[in-house]
């Protein structure tokens, strides 16, 4: 049995989500809560190699399924390496993005079926899913003009395009409409604190 929790951030590139992330491990961190943070892909060794391989912009031969199962690899390793004993040991996990940025970036977007991937999601995981999920949401013109402002290079899947990015936004928003609850939408166009006010409001009581 699981006996820690599981949090996870979502949203379009540049919705925020990053930022909220460093004050929520700030706020664990100053209050002695025994936690971890990791991000996908990535987050170990083989998952950091196969994020090379998903966001060098030289690879514009891959296809959306290529792309879709190197997702699910990484995901299969991080789960199995890092979350899953985490939260066997009660510890809190931070993810900067999981299963549901598959199901909207090549579920929705990249039209492989968001009932497809959802199925994939399950595998690679084993079944696990998060306690609560954190969808920042955000016009696809205010994120972009958010990312120009920092001066951020963009990676393959950034350079997708605005339509794209308005289709993983359709996503996320089917996703959290029929989540039962499991992802709160948070309005990213809050000042941070407001938005991080928000956050800790929904986890309050279980950290």
């Amino acid at each position: 049995m699981m006996k820690g929790l599981f949090i996870t951030f979502e949203g379009i590139d540049g919705c925020g989500k990053s930022t909220q992330c460093e004050l929520l491990k700030d706020y664990l961190k100053a209050n002695g809560k025994d936690f971890i943070f990791v991000r996908e892909p990535g987050g170990t060794v083989i998952g950091e190699r196969i994020r090379e391989i998903l966001l060098d912009k030289k690879n514009t031969q891959m296809t959306a399924r290529t792309e879709l199962l190197l997702f699910e690899a990484a995901r299969a390793q991080i789960t199995e390496e890092v979350i899953r004993p985490a939260l066997e040991e009660g510890k809190t996990v931070i993810c900067d993005r999981f299963f549901d940025s598959s199901s909207a970036y090549q579920g929705m977007a990249r039209g492989m079926g968001m009932d497809f991937v959802a199925g994939l999601n399950m595998a690679a995981t084993g079944g696990l899913e998060p306690d609560v999920t954190f969808f920042f949401d955000i016009s696809v013109e205010e994120a972009l003009a958010r990312r120009g402002k920092r001066g951020e290079a963009s990676d393959r899947i950034e350079l997708a395009g605005m339509r794209f990015q308005e289709d993983v936004r359709t996503g996320y928003l089917e996703l959290a409409k029929n989540s039962n609850g499991r992802i709160v939408t948070v309005d990213a166009t809050l000042g941070i604190e407001e938005i991080f006010d928000a956050v800790m409001k929904t986890l309050e009581g279980k950290i």
